[in-house]
């Protein structure tokens, strides 16, 4: 019986890397209240009390803060519950989700 030739060739060279990282950032308004955004941190990034006041007085006197930092998928979903919340309740909270720089 003669021997086939195939012409299925093995990859030699196999290319890992760790997934792209991306970070949720929240920005300060002058309409949102801060009882609100620390709901938001607690309810939807699951921030204990004390670090989402933290974050709400960081957002407060620096215009902005990186409130978390997950994979595409999480980061979008996410920061998109966060604004259909603060849409239901009247707020123009603004979130943004951006790649985290290597």
């Amino acid at each position: 019986m003669p021997q086939e030739q195939t012409s299925i060739r093995e990859r030699q060279r196999i290319d890992l890397r760790e997934p792209r990282r991306y970070k949720v950032t929240i920005y300060n308004d002058d309409f949102t209240t801060m009882e609100f955004v620390v709901m938001v941190l607690t309810q939807v990034f699951f921030k204990s009390n004390e670090e989402a006041e933290a974050l709400m007085l960081q957002v407060h006197h620096s215009d902005h803060a990186v409130v978390g930092i997950y994979s595409y998928d999480v980061a979008t979903s996410k920061a998109r519950k966060a604004t259909d919340m603060a849409r239901e309740a009247g707020y123009p909270l603004r979130l943004t989700v951006e790649p985290e720089e290597e």
